[in-house]
């Protein structure tokens, strides 16, 4: 079923369950949170958001090529400010394709489609390599960085994969291939390899993560 959501292309690959803060100063993404913020109920708060392929969040030229997978999101705080600008906090719900980009209104509107996580069974094997390798990863960087992640690791496989695709320090095409896996175990194995990869790098260049110069951070729009 095809929806259309109001649209915040973005220099990040988001993932579902993941909070993500943005600096709303442009036109168009102010009128996209007025328009948010009009609505009574705070479920209902929804936008979307892909990566940006080529181009740039601000400017008169913006995105010239969007990833077509990408996150559908809630608004859950805000805080607005004299000059007309927010700090808003969206949380990832679940997945989108892309199909069209209306650029024509107030703010940017897609139509999308859900993109549903199968369910499927994940060998125990793939989440405890997965869990084992990622701590390696944090005790290899903890002298040299800050660690990427607070807490327990989630127990669920889904929730795991997730997880660890957010706190993996890579390129924005890889955590793009992570978003678009075809399930839980897929993206474990993904991430597995990569992190393991990363490791790899780090033992020849122990200064820095490898991918710290490549990272694409997130930015104000």
């Amino acid at each position: 079923m095809t929806d259309r959501l109001p649209m915040f292309p973005l220099n990040m690959v988001v993932y579902p369950g993941v909070s993500v803060p943005l600096r709303v100063f442009e036109d168009r993404y102010r009128a996209l949170v007025h328009h948010l913020l009009r609505i009574d109920d705070p479920a209902e708060r929804v936008f979307g958001s892909v990566g940006i392929r080529e181009g740039y969040e601000v400017g008169d030229h913006g995105a010239q090529s969007l990833f077509r997978v990408g996150v559908r999101l809630q608004l859950t705080e805000v805080e607005s400010h004299a000059d007309g600008t927010f700090d808003v906090v969206a949380v990832g719900r679940d997945r989108i394709r892309l199909d069209r980009l209306d650029g024509t209104g107030n703010f940017p509107v897609g139509e999308v489609d859900q993109l549903p996580e199968p369910t499927v069974p994940v060998d125990a094997d793939v989440v405890e390599r997965a869990r084992a390798t990622f701590t390696a990863y944090r005790f290899a960087l903890r002298e040299i960085a800050q660690d990427p992640f607070n807490g327990s690791l989630p127990e669920d496989p889904l929730y795991l994969s997730w997880t660890l695709a957010a706190c993996a320090p890579l390129p924005m095409a890889e955590r793009q291939e992570l978003l678009e896996a075809d399930d839980a175990g897929h993206r474990l194995i993904l991430v597995t390899d990569l992190l393991r990869e990363e490791l790899r790098a780090m033992n020849v260049i122990s200064s820095l993560p490898a991918t710290e110069v490549a990272r694409t951070r997130w930015s104000p729009n």
